[in-house]
C-alpha cells in the first residue's frame, strides 16, 4: 500500500545516481562512516529495509557481511539482483517487501538498516510499526539504524537553490513546517515526493514507542550542504577530511542538528527483565 506518487518517483531510477554527486555524495560518505561506526563486524547478518538498488547493501556485502535487502519498489529489487549477480560479493537475498510487515523471522539479524522507509510513512503509527518490526527481527544485542529527514530540510534547500522565491514552493514548505508532511503539488512531480519530515525531538519518542532503546541522534550532512561546489571539495582528500572532521564535531550539537538534511537515530532492543 505504497502511495502511487512515491512508487512513480522511485521508478524513474534517480535514487541510484543521486548519492554519487553533490549533496547526495556527502550524504553517502557520512551515512557510510556512521554505519561503520555502529555495525558489528562481518560476517554479521544485516537486513537493509528500503535498500533501493543496493547502494549500501552491495558495499556491505563486499565487506563480508551477509546482507538481505528488502524494498517495496520492484524496479529497485530487480536492479539490486542484477548488480548482485554481477558482483564477486553478492547479496544474500533481495526481495520485495514492506517495512511494516517484514517476512524475516524474530531475532534473525544482527543489525537492521532503515535508511529510507521512515520518511515515506506519513502516519506516525506506520513509522512506529516499521520500527517495531525492526525491533522484532533484530537479535537482542543488535543495532537498529534509522534515517529521518529534518523538518527544515526543504526550507534550507529552497533558500540555497532559490526555490523559496516561487509561490508554490513557499506554500508547500510553509505547510510542512506546521505539519511535517511534505506534499508537492501534482504538477511538480520532479520535486521530492510525499514524505514526513521530523523535528529532531520527535524521533526518540517514536523509537521508544516501538520497543527500542534510543541511544543518540546524529546529523548526517550537518551544515555541510550550504556549499554549492561540494564535488570539488570532496575530490580533494585533505580538504574533504577537514570538512568531515568539522561535521563529526557538530554531529550531535543540539543547536545545529535540525539544520542537517538527514538524521540517523541509533537504537537497540530494549532489555527485558
Amino acid at each position: 500500500m505504497i502511495p502511487p506518487e512515491i512508487l512513480h518517483h522511485y521508478s524513474e531510477g534517480q535514487e541510484e545516481h543521486r548519492l554519487a554527486r553533490g549533496l547526495g555524495r556527502l550524504e553517502f560518505i557520512r551515512t557510510w562512516e556512521i554505519a561503520m561506526r555502529y555495525l558489528p563486524p562481518p560476517p554479521a547478518r544485516i537486513l537493509d529495509v528500503g535498500g533501493g538498488a543496493g547502494i549500501y547493501a552491495l558495499p556491505l556485502a563486499a565487506r563480508g557481511y551477509a546482507v538481505h535487502l528488502v524494498d517495496p519498489v520492484s524496479g529497485h529489487v530487480d536492479r539490486a539482483r542484477a548488480l548482485s549477480a554481477a558482483s564477486s560479493s553478492p547479496l544474500a537475498s533481495a526481495e520485495l517487501g514492506d517495512a511494516r510487515a517484514l517476512a524475516a523471522a524474530d531475532a534473525s539479524f544482527d543489525a537492521v538498516l532503515l535508511f529510507g522507509p521512515l520518511y515515506h510513512l506519513v502516519a506516525r503509527r506506520d513509522r512506529v510499526t516499521a520500527l517495531a518490526e525492526a525491533r522484532r527481527v533484530v537479535a537482542g544485542t543488535g543495532i537498529v539504524l534509522s534515517a529521518h529527514i529534518s523538518r527544515f530540510a526543504a526550507v534550507c534547500d529552497g533558500i540555497q537553490e532559490g526555490m523559496l522565491r516561487q509561490a508554490d514552493y513557499f506554500a508547500m514548505v510553509d505547510r510542512e513546517l506546521d505539519t511535517g508532511v511534505h506534499q508537492p503539488p501534482p504538477e511538480h512531480h520532479d520535486w521530492f515526493t510525499t514524505a514526513y519530515f521530523h523535528r529532531p525531538e520527535d524521533i526518540a519518542p517514536e523509537v521508544a514507542d516501538a520497543g527500542l532503546t534510543f541511544e543518540t541522534l546524529i546529523a548526517v550532512e550537518g551544515p555541510g550542504w550550504v556549499n554549492e561546489d561540494l564535488d570539488a571539495w570532496l575530490d580533494n582528500e585533505a580538504e574533504r577530511e577537514r570538512l568531515l572532521h568539522v561535521l563529526r564535531r557538530l554531529e550531535t550539537e543540539p543547536t545545529l542538528i535540525g539544520a542537517s538534511a538527514h538524521l540517523i537515530a541509533v537504537a537497540r532492543p530494549r532489555a527485558t527483565t
